[in-house]
């Protein structure tokens, strides 16, 4: 999708093509200064702001792995017809299912039920082993939308959660990383066609962003850029092709993908 700046944000760093070129950039008011310099270290962006036209947004970051967390809002454990974990559950997802901004959702089984999920995603900044609650923030780089689209049949069928949700398209993310914002009293919704079907807030987080990241680090390491879903609210329905979702967190710019 060709860079197209959907509101103005606090502090949000993007990935972009130009070319055969790759780079991240700070974006302002519509407008894309280059970052120079490690992401993950000390950048600097250039003063003055490079062309548009011609330049495509991408994931806005390459994470080793993608953590997916389940059952992280009550009411979505409800209509699951399962009961709240007493600690964070969680599991590995593709890095190839990673989807950008404006990508197309492409659903491998159209007989199948598959299902959009909008969540809050964290991107760890820091390299990250046995972090405590209270020192978790000093380890994220910032904060983007995410979906968790999944298969619903074969979740069933397989009775875990990696394959129904690891297809190719399946983890649309973006478009911005937010690195100025706290991630505990958000709204989070998601449209479907224009019509409101997930409506919550991050508050309602069984497991916060901070004991979600030293949970983790307890049990495995985390690396600069690897990704954290944080669980989706209730309200989740199927998709089909000529869908159009949208996935709106307070404090980031929108993360719209179609169905194909």
């Amino acid at each position: 999708m060709e860079f197209a700046m959907h509101y103005p944000t606090m502090a949000a760093i993007g990935r972009f093509q130009k070319g055969a070129e790759i780079f991240h950039a700070k974006v302002v008011d519509g407008e894309l200064f280059r970052l120079r310099g490690d992401i993950f270290g000390a950048p600097s962006f250039d003063k003055k702001p490079m062309p548009g036209k011609g330049v495509r947004t991408l994931v806005p970051i390459n994470p080793s792995k993608i953590i997916a967390v389940g059952l992280n809002y009550a009411d979505h454990a409800r209509e699951t017809g399962k009961a709240p974990p007493r600690e964070p559950l969680f599991w590995i997802k593709a890095t190839t299912s990673l989807l950008p901004d404006g990508g197309k959702i492409e659903i491998p089984f159209p007989r199948h039920r598959t299902d959009y999920e909008a969540e809050l995603a964290i991107v760890i900044g820091r390299r990250i082993r046995n972090v405590t609650t209270k020192a978790a923030a000093r380890y994220i780089l910032g904060y983007t939308a995410a979906q968790d689209i999944s298969d619903r049949n074969i979740q069933a069928s397989d009775g875990q959660w990696c394959r129904c949700k690891s297809f190719d398209t399946f983890t649309p993310l973006g478009p911005y990383i937010e690195t100025k914002l706290n991630p505990h009293d958000l709204s989070i919704q998601l449209f479907q066609n224009g019509q409101l079907r997930q409506n919550s807030n991050t508050s309602q987080l069984l497991f916060n962003c901070y004991q979600l990241v030293s949970f983790i680090s307890m049990n495995l390491t985390l690396l600069p850029g690897d990704v954290i879903l944080t669980g989706t609210p209730s309200g989740i329905g199927p998709i089909q092709s000529g869908d159009r979702l949208e996935v709106r967190i307070q404090g980031l710019a929108p993360l719209v993908n179609t169905v194909k």
